[in-house]
């Protein structure tokens, strides 16, 4: 189809002449925080970074990042990885055997959309549960989902959780709790943490301290860090070493990564704080859009960058159509449209995203 595709739909050519000559190409681009670009600053780092063959632990720049984020996440070492996915499923892969079983959110990514690699890949069977309000695991359904040692079932062996989930943030003690109940049991526990940071900020707490009670967790650089590509995976030493291997085995060793690495670092020094103004604008976003007789939104789960409108009953695809007209692209029709605020939206865009909702 030509046009431009925004998810699932597609502009047509005359559509997308029209979009273009009355909003000069610009976009405010709502779909995820994954469309961030680099900045300019980001891009001349990256383009002066030293830089090495990393496959041959000659990068100092992914050296550089991987102990940085290690320290920061508070775990012994890291490796540096092309994506969260990738990230997840080598962290499902160094824990668990053939036939062995993880447990996690059936709305996690790691279950939910990442094209089933732990069990395609890792022969790993997945036990999903369902999530409560807040997107957690309830402890009593951690605990009866683990099976006994009898050799009808698959080995309980990984317990898989995330924070944040769908924007809401997962505390440390609710964290400390269910790791608790995998730990007693003998099983590992991984965080899929690609919008952790978000949680970090939001909380004012410590990233070491939230994470002490996790074995490994997975940190996008890609999302609201801004970074252009690119996951960390951290956890002790011999895991890392462990996880480096099955990174090769997964296609994903890298040259001179380092270019990529110091867009990284970048965002690490200059773009975690800054989380708070995407959380200020999503939650001014959310109670304009709650005001609004045709919309609904639930203001509880506004608790970090993420927020999602309910539009009238049949005019899903109405309010689609109106946003795209007016240079607001989201991710589709939808039930429970998802909009994500990150570094590129500021106050003038948010202001004219509002406007756009007032004008459906």
């Amino acid at each position: 189809m030509s046009g431009s595709s925004y998810g699932a739909f597609s502009l047509s050519d005359e559509a997308e002449a029209k979009l273009s000559q009355r909003l000069g190409n610009r976009r405010i681009d709502l779909r995820s925080d994954t469309v961030t670009q680099p900045s300019e600053a980001m891009r001349t780092v990256m383009a002066q970074a030293q830089v090495g063959d990393d496959v041959y632990g000659e990068d100092p720049t992914v050296h550089a990042l991987e102990a940085r984020t290690a320290k920061l996440l508070g775990k012994e070492a890291a490796v540096f990885v092309s994506s969260g996915t990738q990230a997840n499923l080598i962290a499902m892969l160094c824990h668990c055997n053939r036939g062995d079983e993880y447990i996690g959110g059936r709305e996690y990514h790691s279950y939910s959309a990442e094209a089933g690699g732990a069990a395609v890949l890792g022969g790993i069977s997945p036990y999903p549960l369902d999530t409560n309000a807040n997107g957690g695991l309830e402890p009593l359904d951690v605990h009866g989902a683990i099976k006994p040692d009898d050799s009808h079932f698959a080995i309980s062996r990984l317990l898989c959780l995330e924070n944040t989930v769908s924007g809401k943030i997962q505390q440390t003690a609710d964290i400390e709790g269910l790791a608790h109940i995998a730990k007693a049991a003998g099983m590992a526990v991984h965080m899929d943490g690609a919008r952790f940071m978000n949680a970090a900020v939001a909380l004012n707490e410590n990233p070491a301290d939230m994470l002490a009670s996790v074995d490994t967790v997975s940190l996008c650089l890609s999302k609201g860090l801004g970074a252009p590509i690119g996951s960390v995976l951290a956890g002790p030493v011999d895991f890392i070493k462990k996880a480096k291997r099955q990174r090769k085995l997964l296609g994903g060793g890298t040259r001179q990564a380092g270019h990529l690495a110091a867009a990284g670092l970048y965002a690490l020094d200059h773009n975690i704080q800054r989380l708070s103004d995407d959380h200020r604008r999503t939650r001014q976003l959310a109670v304009a859009l709650a005001d609004m007789p045709k919309l609904e939104v639930e203001l509880d789960a506004v608790q970090t960058n993420m927020l999602f409108v309910k539009p009238p009953r049949g005019g899903e695809r109405a309010l689609y159509d109106h946003l795209t007209e007016q240079g607001v692209v989201t991710g589709g029709p939808s039930t429970a449209m998802r909009l994500v605020l990150h570094l590129d939206v500021d106050d003038n865009d948010l202001d004219q995203v509002i406007e756009a909702f007032k004008s459906f």
